[in-house]
């Protein structure tokens, strides 16, 4: 059953603390990703028999399986991915950057370039469920960016085979090539490159514990978007809430993940109550029973706070992936809002609405990364240059000052390298 805080009466590290997964993976993650390096796509082959239990002949998904996947899906689901698609591409168009060029002195022009990833790949998860969504989110503003090659890598089945909705899903967006490899070991291919697998600039996308782990290890050798911790929901709500909606939409989150965290902070005592019975009535009816009871079980946690100045400040706190409001005018709360992945304003705008249709991105930061970082968007996509251009006259304006700065922090070379321009020994003139 869920736990209910009493925030005035419980230890500030019961209210923010956050259950991590049990056990390291950092060294099994290590001999995977050597092993991909050393033995390619026949290490590829020995995992996905071993971890997903199939024989996959080849690593890649050909385009007649994915066209297949796609006269094979749902047809209501594919009419709703092309929607999705769309949304997601409206939203984030209004990320895509311009370069620019600054000309206001003499002689002086600077600039900064915009520049597309080469080649990205996209992670997208599999095993306990599949998710088309994750392909939208990571695909589209890849494709706004202007990368010009987009990889996927997703485990197969038993079969050896990768659901026909997430193929359906990489054709609509435009994703270059498919491969069937899930896990470290995928992470590993993208990273390195195999025989089959070209190595990529960037890796992105969520996963389990052995991916965010075996991500972390590659990055240096590739980008990556983020360390993905378990997937979580903090909603703030008032007393004026229907207790089951609260309800629903906590288990919304704890379905993912027997590590994920649904958090309610609440300045109603008897909302409280009302939603810890509610979550106990609809967990039962849950396909995924069993994996929201563990969360809600472990982590889960009701707070109440004296007020909804306080909720949000304990909501700063913890620094949430998805944050609801779910009170009466959410947009006077926002600015007092600092740390959250996404927000959710109003009694109407539950966080699934984020996870497949609204629009904003749903890779979000996780484990109260939001202090410090963002959604996925346009800019994860793209690497930004800068230029700078003088004419002679005017490097002689700068010249006694830069001489200056750099012989006051010792670099005399700098200097020189400024100086030698204006020598008449030197140029002749």
């Amino acid at each position: 059953m869920i736990r209910i805080l009493k925030e005035a009466e419980t230890n500030r590290a019961a209210i923010f603390a956050r259950e991590d997964p049990v056990g390291s993976v950092e060294e099994p993650v290590r001999a995977i990703l050597e092993d991909v390096k050393a033995n390619g796509d026949a290490a590829l082959k020995k995992y996905t028999k071993e971890f997903d239990g199939a024989d996959i002949p080849t690593v890649e998904v050909g385009m007649g399986a994915i066209d297949d996947g796609f006269r094979n899906a749902d047809p209501f689901l594919v009419d709703i991915l092309y929607r999705a698609a769309e949304r997601v591409a409206a939203f984030h168009q209004h990320q895509v950057r311009n370069s620019f060029l600054v000309n206001e002195e003499s002689g002086v022009v600077m600039g900064q370039k915009i520049i597309p990833l080469e080649r990205v790949g996209l992670y997208v998860p599999g095993g306990t469920a599949a998710y088309p969504s994750s392909v939208i989110m990571n695909c589209i503003p890849a494709k706004l960016a202007g990368v010009k090659e987009i990889f996927m890598v997703t485990p197969p089945d038993k079969n050896g085979k990768v659901p026909a909705n997430i193929l359906a899903a990489a054709r609509i967006c435009g994703v270059n090539r498919v491969f069937r490899v899930g896990g470290a070991q995928a992470i590993a291919a993208l990273a390195y490159g195999t025989e089959s697998i070209p190595k990529v600039d960037k890796i992105v996308g969520p996963g389990n514990q052995y991916v965010a782990e075996a991500k972390k290890q590659v990055f240096g050798k590739v980008g990556i978007d983020m360390v993905a911790g378990p997937s979580e929901i903090l909603v703030i709500a008032d007393g004026k809430n229907n207790p089951q909606i609260v309800a629903a939409d906590l288990l919304s989150q704890a379905e993912h993940d027997k590590n994920a965290s649904a958090v309610l902070v609440t300045d109603s005592e008897e909302l409280a109550l009302a939603v810890q019975a509610a979550i106990e009535e609809q967990i039962p009816k849950l396909k995924r029973a069993e994996i929201a009871r563990a969360s809600i079980d472990n982590n889960g946690k009701i707070i109440v706070a004296n007020s909804i100045g306080t909720a949000i400040d304990i909501a700063n706190e913890i620094a949430p992936e998805h944050l609801e409001l779910c009170i009466d005018e959410p947009f006077a709360w926002l600015d007092k809002i600092k740390n959250a992945g996404s927000i959710f304003m109003g009694r109407n705008c539950p966080e699934a609405l984020g996870d497949y249709f609204a629009g904003p991105n749903h890779t979000l930061p996780t484990s109260g990364t939001a202090r410090f970082s963002s959604p996925l968007s346009v800019d994860d996509f793209v690497k930004k240059t800068q230029y700078t251009y003088y004419t002679k006259e005017a490097l002689s304006v700068a010249q006694q000052s830069v001489s200056h700065f750099a012989k006051q922090e010792g670099l005399t070379g700098h200097a020189r390298s400024i100086d030698i321009r204006f020598d008449p020994n030197v140029t002749g003139e």
